[in-house]
């Protein structure tokens, strides 16, 4: 037990130092008057509270020269670390650059640091922001420190701290290179802190920093500074989530497994529509139950916390609509959670920072159901949002004028958003390709908002019961702190073309060796090396088990595994064939052909509306697209327009009757849809579908087969008594050696992996002319200004002069391409494109990203590993041309069919490539530079204009 004793100042050591002997009382002044004279004593001071131990441990370990890596929940005040390099920076007459991964971040702590130490030291650099860039300390985006590096920046020198904030970013699989690329080619001089969220591995991470770094402290706190206990929301209940156990252990409620088994135990509805009879007293106990449990609604949620004291909260929806139908739900709901006091407030701030916004576009960016929304204390925050609505969201939620946000999961990235409690409503969420439950280290994330330090006794995370959730699980999901770091970084050909020119290919290829990828590679190679030990030693008790008296079993067992193999192989072409017939049938459709599709999700009476397209590269939902064979625009049965895939017609497939499509239909009019669908249902909905007619099996007359089988029955172990016991043993044996094979691959594989990768984009770009031995070319030199995805396309575009005599809002439409990326699926219909010669020059983009698609398939550069170019996507190019050529926001919006906030970050993200392009294009000679400047002159208008947060 802790006893907290109230004692007058100084009352304490007076006390202490009376029972010191002279010697020890001036020994101990004598260590009071050195720390007096630490730069940590007078940094101390500038707080109104006192430091944590580990930000103490952390501060003492810079001062004395060392590098840090602070690992610690979100919330603890890891930052204050951050804050001491600056000191350090000022105090030393030296600079620091203080890294951030979004621009909402380096915006906060820019204002931030500019209260503290005043504008004229403090400075900015965003992609679109620059501000003081001189200024001893510059809060920056970490890509804008990484183009320095490789730019060789004037503003590098003199520099003696980088702070680089939420370093555990790295793991991101799009932009995580970029951080080890600034940790791998900072000046040794320059004394790193690296900030990170609680991450299982701060060790290892620590181990690699101190291989490239130097000396570096790892410092690791899992105390939360705000205790967070866990609950759920069940009906009228608010369950805990633990108990407590034996020896002070956490349990698992009792109450809550119980609900659960309750639950399960409960038929489902489609249970009783099957039939399956209840007995009364199921029934009756059901109805007791169901009165007891079930989901509270969002609006029921807030007014349960508001009436517990649990507000301000944050509720973490995995949907930018669901956000914004909670928002709705609660005002229809009348929830009202600011008095006319705070609504005023509200009201004032927002009309403050929203004044720059044209009134015309107020209604299109549906302010004033936000602006009621936020008077009644009631916000959603997602990235489809205008930015500066995220921004006054984000301020009077701190202020506390904003109490219940519904958010998606991009809040939990570093955000200063603190609530007193985080209200999860499911435990699954969307991860690009699947709906998957969320990892432990993304629980760990969500809810580290919970408990604002300095305000809160205590933090809340609470869960919404579902259906058949387990609270063993959630138990798992909340105990775990299994958040690994790891690593995502790949070269690119940027980044070859700049560590080339730079240290030539030698040195560089040393340097990417010594990446964090690398470290971990080569770590786990020391466990299959292990494995692969003692699968040998397996091997051979597998090859005595499988030894045969009569002959040499091994050869046998080849002989049955050939023939099983060839037996694969044809049924393989035939399944090959069947689908060659297939799509030369999907060939053969054209606009209302009826078709019965015959398998898939969508299988049954269908209306052709588009044929697809043959085999190979032409229009597609992206503009353009690579295809194995047709896909069929379709229109169902049942009302849906899908665009199918060449899986769905494992059979050849033949009209079954036409029909005339209207010239008014409209596949996104759900009119529409309804009307041809039932026209469809009437014209051919009795006309039964072909069967397909079975044919020989081409096994049946194949002469190697015979000729194995022959073999087989000739061989003196196929007599043997044993034999399938034996067969057995050697299919046991094949199996392990098969595995054994693939260990051994994979450490060939882990082995020198990235210099590897390097080694074949150097080849292709020596293939390009983009270098020569260790020089870089002038070709080369333009792709060294070009960063992002798309780079060596965007070069490619320069150098064939694609892009020359466009007007700036062409220009600004064939850049859309090497930025935008659709978040709709493959059954969305082509994109509208402009006109003439934008059009031309969009399709010369892809041909050359066709070509080039080829060549990387030459050198084995593959976009699974994160490398290749991928396709550039033309879903943008419209909306950039009308918005680039003046047409109004409301026409753009409803064209684009996309949120403000969608459509600002890509305007954003052109304008930033726009202007790579205007520094790297020839400046003799070429029109392209003017024509870049000019478009983005034309894009940086009206709610691009004045929003600060790409």
């Amino acid at each position: 037990m802790i006893v907290l004793l109230s004692v007058e100042p100084g009352t304490l050591e007076s006390t202490m130092t009376e029972d010191l002997s002279p010697a020890e009382r001036y020994a101990a002044a004598r260590r009071r008057a050195a720390e007096q004279a630490t730069a940590l004593a007078s940094f101390r001071e500038m707080y109104d509270f006192g430091l944590d131990p580990f930000q103490i441990e952390a501060c003492q370990a810079l001062e004395a020269g060392k590098g840090v890596l602070v690992a610690a929940p979100t919330g603890s005040g890891k930052t204050i670390v951050g804050e001491f390099a600056v000191h350090l920076a000022l105090r030393q007459g030296k600079k620091c650059f203080y890294t951030t991964p979004i621009k909402a971040l380096s915006n906060q702590k820019y204002a931030d640091l500019c209260r503290r130490y005043g504008a004229a030291k403090v400075g900015l650099l965003t992609g679109d922001n620059s501000v003081n860039p001189d200024a001893p300390v510059v809060v920056m985006t970490t890509e804008v420190l990484r183009n320095m590096l490789y730019a060789g920046s004037q503003t590098l020198l003199g520099l003696g701290y980088v702070v680089m904030d939420e370093v555990h970013y790295l793991s991101d699989r799009f932009r995580g290179a970029v951080w080890e690329e600034v940790i791998i080619h900072l000046p040794e001089s320059v004394t790193l802190v690296s900030l990170s969220a609680t991450v299982s591995n701060a060790e290892e991470f620590g181990d690699w920093l101190d291989t490239v770094r130097g000396d570096t402290e790892v410092i690791v706190s899992e105390h939360r500074p705000v205790p967070l206990f866990q609950h759920v929301l069940a009906g009228r209940r608010t369950y805990d989530l633990f108990e407590e156990g034996e020896g002070h252990k956490k349990a698992v409620n009792p109450d809550l497994v119980r609900l659960a088994r309750m639950e399960a135990s409960r038929p489902s509805y489609q249970d009783r529509r099957r039939g399956r009879a209840m007995r009364e007293a199921d029934r009756e106990r059901e109805r007791r139950q169901r009165s007891r449990v079930w989901t509270p609604s969002r609006p029921e949620v807030i007014e349960r916390l508001d009436s517990e004291g649990l507000l301000p909260a944050i509720t973490f929806i995995f949907s930018r609509a669901g956000c914004e139908a909670a928002v709705q739900q609660c005002l229809y709901a009348g929830l009202r959670l600011n008095d006319d006091e705070a609504r005023e407030q509200v009201r004032a701030l927002v009309e403050e920072r929203t004044a720059a916004i044209p009134p015309e576009d107020l209604h299109v960016l549906g302010y004033y159901e936000w602006l009621e929304g936020l008077e009644r204390g009631i916000a959603a925050h997602h990235a489809g949002m205008l930015p500066t609505f995220k921004e006054v969201v984000e301020e009077l939620f701190v202020r506390g004028l904003v109490k219940a946000v519904f958010a998606t999961e991009t809040l939990a990235l570093g955000i200063n958003m603190p609530a007193r409690s985080v209200v999860l409503e499911k435990l699954v969420k969307w991860n690009g390709e699947q709906h998957a439950d969320i990892t432990p280290g993304e629980y760990t994330q969500l809810t580290g908002r919970a408990g604002r330090r300095g305000i809160d006794v205590e933090g809340h995370a609470v869960v919404l019961w579902q259906r058949g959730m387990s609270p063993e699980h959630l138990a798992g999901l909340a105990g775990t702190r299994t958040y690994p770091l790891r690593s995502s970084f790949k070269p690119s050909y940027n980044m070859a073309v700049n560590l080339v020119e730079q240290f030539g290919r030698h040195r560089s290829r040393e340097l990417l060796e010594t990446s964090f990828a690398q470290f971990q590679a080569d770590k786990s190679v020391v466990g299959i090396s292990r494995q692969v030990q003692r699968n040998e030693e397996g091997l051979d008790g597998y090859k005595a088990s499988m030894t045969c008296h009569l002959g040499d079993f091994e050869e046998y067992a080849r002989l049955r595994r050939e023939l099983k193999d060839r037996e694969t192989e044809l049924a393989r072409q035939g399944a090959h064939q069947r689908r060659a017939e297939a799509a030369v049938a999907l060939e053969k459709l054209k606009p209302g052909d009826v078709i019965h599709v015959p398998t898939g999700k969508y299988a049954g009476l269908a209306l052709v509306l588009d044929p697809g397209l043959a085999a190979g590269r032409s229009d597609g939902h992206r503009g353009y697209d690579h295809h194995d064979g047709p896909r069929p625009l379709v229109l169902t049965a049942e009302r849906q327009v899908k665009r199918l895939a060449s899986m769905d017609f494992p059979v050849p497939v033949e009209a079954l009757d036409r029909m005339r499509i209207p010239k008014s239909f409209n596949p996104r009019s759900p009119q529409s849809r309804r009307d041809l669908a039932s026209a469809l249902r009437t014209k051919a909905g009795h006309i039964p579908p072909e069967r397909a007619r079975k044919k020989r099996s081409q096994a049946a007359d194949d002469r190697e087969i015979a000729r194995l089988r022959t073999a087989i029955r000739a061989h003196p172990c196929h007599g043997c008594d044993d034999r399938e016991d034996h067969a057995r043993w050697a299919e046991r044996y094949h199996r392990l050696l098969r595995d054994t094979s693939q260990l051994e691959r994979r450490i060939e594989g882990r082995t020198n992996t990235i210099a590897r990768t390097f080694d074949r984009i150097v080849a292709l770009l020596t293939e390009l002319d983009y270098l020569r031995g260790d020089q870089v070319t002038e070709h080369g030199r333009r792709l060294a200004r070009l960063y992002g995805e798309l780079d060596l396309l965007a070069s490619e575009c320069l150098r064939e002069g694609v892009w020359e005599d466009l007007a700036p809002a062409e220009l600004a439409a064939c850049v859309s391409a090497l930025v935008y990326e659709a978040r709709v699926g493959d059954d969305a219909m082509a994109p509208k494109l402009p006109s003439g010669r934008a059009k031309a020059a969009l399709g010369e983009m892809v041909r050359i990203w066709g070509r080039l698609d080829a060549v990387e398939e030459e050198f084995r550069i593959s976009q699974t590993e994160g490398v290749g170019q991928r396709e550039p996507d033309l879903g943008f190019a419209w909306a950039a041309y009308m918005w680039a050529s003046g047409k109004g926001l409301d026409e753009v919006l409803r064209e684009a069919e996309m949120p403000a906030g969608d459509f600002v970050r890509w305007c954003k993200q052109v304008i930033d490539v726009l202007g790579q392009i205007s520094a790297a294009a020839p400046p003799q000679g070429s029109t392209v530079a003017k024509a870049a400047r000019k478009a983005v002159d034309q894009l940086l208008r009206g709610v691009v204009a004045y929003s600060s947060v790409g």
